[in-house]
């Protein structure tokens, strides 16, 4: 399996840390990038969905993918234009693909890139799809009350649009998953999920149709787990540290990477946080983190990347793959 294209979609809103600052004049915007390494985020408009971004990333795409070669959509999104139809059926409408491919949806959050491909994996296996449009699109700031200082500095909206193929040359990576739901509360949208006029006002109290983040439950979560999924994922597939050229985790915040990078012992070096412009963006971070990697020059042909994703579900995941 190989990832052949990535392009993302950033909306052309930007709330900086001066923007926040203005906002809650108790925070400087110096405190909020020392905190959580973000110094601005990209919010979709009032009327601009997952779908809308996910038609600009994917177009992009296709301007050097050719767009009949693909015959399976993978749309992952916790914030679609509705509840029914299926987004990734809207999505093989506006892009204009084939009839006679398969398409669906699934509902993960910060671990849903590495679960796409691990679906993608089974699907080019079983000889269901060679080429998949894997789309990882979210709106979480729809959700996030205009007084929640603490998450409005860390999420962003993005959307990310992959195309996975079956690799002749590389060897087949395995995947390390992980589910715990007895964490749910931690981080949920109690009510809500549908494309309306959606502008939340700050003078209305917080309710269920706002994102609520139990921030340290989220962070003693992912210390527990995530080393032990490195380790996992790197015996599962015979592999040790050093057999490893880069390691993208989830950009969830810089401080909490931080930390995971020490006590997973991960050399600087190899590990690579990129999150300052775009903040938070769920499960469209890694791809993100990719595509900015792939752009500066620092992948080669050959370099072995192992992913983790984890979060909201709580959920996580991690694969390798050969660039």
């Amino acid at each position: 399996m190989k990832i052949s294209k990535i392009e993302i979609y950033l909306p052309q809103s930007v709330l900086t840390n001066e923007d926040l600052e203005k906002l809650f004049p108790e925070w400087s915007s110096e405190r909020i990038h020392e905190k959580v390494g973000i110094s601005q985020r990209h919010i979709s408009s009032d009327n601009e969905t997952v779908l809308d971004m996910a038609v600009k990333s994917s177009e992009k795409v296709f301007e050097t993918y050719d767009r009949n070669k693909v015959d399976f959509i993978l749309f992952c999104t916790q914030s679609p234009d509705y509840f029914l139809p299926t987004t990734a059926c809207l999505l093989q409408d506006q892009l204009k693909l084939r009839k006679n491919i398969g398409a669906i949806d699934f509902n993960l959050g910060c671990s849903g890139f590495v679960y796409g491909l691990a679906f993608a994996k089974g699907l080019i296996s079983a000889g269901i799809a060679k080429s998949i449009l894997l789309v990882t699109s979210e709106t979480y700031t729809k959700h996030i009350h205009p007084n929640d200082k603490g998450n409005r500095s860390i999420f962003g909206d993005a959307s990310a649009s992959a195309i996975v193929e079956k690799a002749e040359s590389s060897r087949d990576y395995q995947f390390c998953l992980g589910t715990d739901g007895s964490g749910a509360e931690n981080l949920i949208v109690k009510k809500g999920a549908f494309k309306k006029d959606f502008k939340l006002n700050p003078e209305h109290e917080f309710n269920p149709e706002n994102i609520y983040m139990n921030g340290p439950e989220i962070f003693n979560f992912t210390i527990e787990n995530i080393p032990e999924l490195v380790k996992e994922t790197l015996e599962v597939n015979g592999m040790g540290m050093d057999d490893i050229d880069h390691f993208v985790f989830h950009q969830a915040n810089s401080f909490m990477l931080n930390y995971l990078r020490k006590k997973t012992k991960i050399p600087a070096e190899k590990f690579y946080i990129d999150m300052e412009k775009t903040g938070n963006t769920v499960s469209a971070t890694i791809p993100i983190a990719l595509k900015n990697m792939i752009d500066k020059g620092m992948v080669k042909k050959g370099d072995k990347v192992l992913m983790a994703g984890f979060g909201v579900g709580y959920s996580w995941g991690a694969t390798i793959i050969e660039m």
